[in-house]
């Protein structure tokens, strides 16, 4: 198979779970064998599972995310079967249950059994320092947890469930219509057992038969050094908990970095700004700036001019995943030229001015500072 999954269902790489499958049905309904007969749409047909089934979960799309097909290859539909339907069932019931003809009126049982948690978002804010060097944060997040007193069941304990007596354990009900073009059978979840095809013969007390009950959790999470603005973290098994034993959802952290207000951050570079004396930009000197890691000694060369950009090496952002490789640190060079100088400065100023002046035809204070500060 060639081509991108995105680019397959028509999503973005940042649609959600439910535009994957909004999409996912469109085109499902449109280029399924049984009712498209062109040439070449049972093949789109393959593709359009294959990208759902990589993208519509979360492990499997983060690894396509990373790696491409090459992390995904091997898991899943190669040589998908039309009649095992599998975890499609449920959309392809949904799809075709409007059509006559047969479609839609057989006895297919809806799942009822483990479903996934879902997946939770957090937005969490970072300083400067803690987005280059990392380390570990607390967060609290409200998430849906099993009910410790019915494991999850959601059945008062000693009791257990029963059929649906409405769906009769189908866990959906349909209702045929007759219309001047034939019999159309309309097929919807059981209001009764929202599908599951069991009741609860009496509901847990401490949950209200839900099954799960809402919790706020306080986690430590790692924060790779090198993260910027909008980089993603997930954090396994952290969403919310399944229905009826499924496995939990993933927690996805996002973050945002505040600004600093001495350091700005270009890629893997930092920038700052230092301002010095006109003396010191003439004769030179050394002196100790602010980095991110501390104070550190940096030499002004002789003559510097104003917005001179100077270098630390290996003073940067620490490059995501691999810490050991830095960015430079670069310093803009600001001269501060005082707009009242005292009698004895103007005096060793203009008889400076005067041998500079010899040496190169100009007089005068004015024309001596210039030479000094050309643009």
């Amino acid at each position: 198979m060639s081509g991108d999954y995105y680019e397959i269902l028509g999503v973005s790489r940042n649609a959600n779970k439910e535009e994957i499958k909004r999409a996912y049905r469109r085109l499902a309904r449109k280029y399924h064998p049984d009712i498209n007969k062109e040439s070449g749409a049972e093949e789109r047909f393959k593709e359009i599972n294959r990208a759902y089934e990589v993208l519509s979960e979360p492990e499997t799309r983060a690894r396509y995310d990373q790696f491409g097909e090459a992390g995904v290859s091997g898991a899943g539909a190669a040589g998908f079967d039309y009649g095992d339907m599998g975890g499609f069932a449920d959309i392809f019931e949904t799809i075709f249950s409007g059509f006559g003809g047969g479609v839609g009126t057989g006895t297919t049982r809806r799942r009822s059994g483990p479903s996934r948690g879902d997946d939770l978002r957090l937005d969490l804010k970072l300083d400067f320092r803690e987005a280059v060097f990392g380390g570990e944060k607390e967060i609290r997040i409200p998430h849906l947890e099993n009910c410790q007193v019915c494991n999850g069941s959601g059945a008062k304990p000693g009791t257990g469930s029963r059929t649906c007596p409405t769906c009769n354990g189908q866990g959906q009900v349909r209702r045929a219509t007759r219309t001047p073009f034939g019999s159309f059978a309309q097929v919807s979840t059981c209001p009764t057992c929202n599908g599951s095809g069991e009741v609860i013969e009496e509901k847990c007390e401490a949950c209200g038969g839900a099954g799960r009950k809402q919790e706020t959790k306080k986690l430590k999470i790692t924060i790779p050094a090198g993260v910027d603005n909008g980089t993603r973290l997930r954090v396994a098994k952290e969403g919310d908990a399944g229905m009826r034993g499924g496995t939990p959802g993933d927690l996805y952290v996002y973050l945002f970095v505040e600004a600093d207000k001495e350091f700005t951050r270009e890629g893997m570079n930092i920038h700052s700004e230092i301002t010095i004396s006109y003396l010191q930009a003439i004769l030179g000197c050394t002196l100790k700036i602010n980095t991110v890691d501390g104070p550190q000694e940096l030499e002004i060369p002789a003559g510097t001019q104003p917005n001179t950009e100077l270098m630390l090496e290996d003073r940067g952002v620490p490059k995501l995943g691999n810490p050991a490789i830095r960015g430079d640190h670069l310093i803009t060079v600001k001269i501060s030229i005082p707009t009242r100088i005292n009698t004895e400065e103007r005096e060793l100023l203009e008889k400076l001015a005067h041998i500079k002046g010899q040496s190169h035809g100009k007089g005068g204070l004015e024309g001596f500072l210039g030479s000094l500060f050309h643009k």
